[in-house]
C-alpha cells in the first residue's frame, strides 16, 4: 500500500510554473531517490509535499489529502524534513534544537545521540559553533525527533567533506535497515544512492520522465537525464 502518492502534481511560483506533472508512489518502509539535474523541480516537489507552497493535482499521505492541509498538520501526520541548507536554530544548543521538534515516539535525544555520537558530545554547544557536517547531523536528528513515518532528505550530503558524507550515508543505511521508516532522498551521489535506495524517480523540467529500480539506471540514462 502506498504511503505517499503524487499524481500529475502542478506548482507555480507566481506567474512562473515550476512543476508540470510530477507523479510518484512511495510505500511504507521504502527508500526512494528523487533525482534530476539542478533546477528540474526536486526541491519544489518536496515543498509541495510539506505544504510549503500551493499545488494542484493528486497529493496524499497515509490516506489523507495533503492538498487540504497546512504545513504543520502535514508534519503531524508523520512527514519529517531535513531541508536543503540545514537551517538549524543557530542560537540554540544541540539539545534545544532537538527538543524544539520532539514528539512522542522511539526517537529521543538519546537515540539520536546513538546514531550521531558527535551530537551527544556537543549537547551544550550552540548550533552556530558546530561544523557544517555536525550541523547537518543536527538537522537530521531534529527531523527524527518528530518521529516521522516518512523522512525527506534534501541534499543532506552536499558540500560536506568525504569522511562526513560517509558518516551520514552510514546513518541513512541504519535508518533503512533498522527502523522500517520510509525515506525520500534527493542527492547527486549515484553510487551512494544505489547502495541505500530501492527505486528512483527522475525529474526533467518539472515532469516525471523515468521511474525504475536503481540498477536499471544505465549509463545513457545517467548521462542524458542526470548529467553524470
Amino acid at each position: 500500500m502506498s504511503l505517499l502518492t503524487l499524481r500529475n502534481l502542478i506548482a507555480t511560483y507566481g506567474a512562473s510554473q515550476a512543476l508540470f506533472g510530477v507523479s510518484l508512489d512511495l510505500a511504507e518502509g521504502e527508500v526512494l531517490a528523487l533525482m534530476g539535474r539542478n533546477g528540474m523541480g526536486k526541491t519544489t516537489t518536496v515543498k509541495c509535499i510539506c505544504r510549503m507552497i500551493a499545488s494542484n493535482g493528486g497529493l496524499s499521505f497515509a490516506g489523507h489529502d495533503l492538498q487540504r492541509l497546512p504545513s504543520h498538520r502535514a508534519a503531524r501526520l508523520g512527514i519529517g524534513l531535513v531541508p536543503e541548507g540545514r537551517r538549524c536554530f543557530a542560537d540554540l544548543t544541540v539539545t534545544e534544537n532537538l527538543m524544539a521538534t520532539a514528539r512522542p515516539g522511539p526517537w529521543t535525544e538519546q537515540s539520536v545521540g546513538a546514531l550521531f555520537p558527535r551530537l551527544g558530545e556537543r549537547a551544550d554547544q550552540v548550533a552556530r559553533s558546530l561544523s557544517g557536517g555536525e550541523q547537518q547531523m543536527l538537522a537530521i536528528g531534529r527531523a527524527l525527533m518528530t518521529n516521522p513515518r516518512l523522512l525527506i532528505l534534501d541534499e543532506a550530503t552536499e558540500g560536506l567533506a568525504p569522511i562526513v558524507r560517509q558518516e551520514i550515508w552510514t546513518a541513512v543505511g541504519k535508518l533503512k535497515h533498522e527502523t522500517g521508516m520510509a525515506l525520500l532522498i534527493i542527492d547527486k551521489s549515484l553510487k551512494e544512492l544505489g547502495q541505500v535506495c530501492d527505486r528512483a524517480v527522475i525529474l526533467e523540467r518539472g515532469r516525471s520522465v523515468w521511474e525504475g529500480q536503481m540498477d536499471q539506471i544505465t549509463p545513457d540514462i545517467a548521462h542524458n537525464l542526470l548529467g553524470v
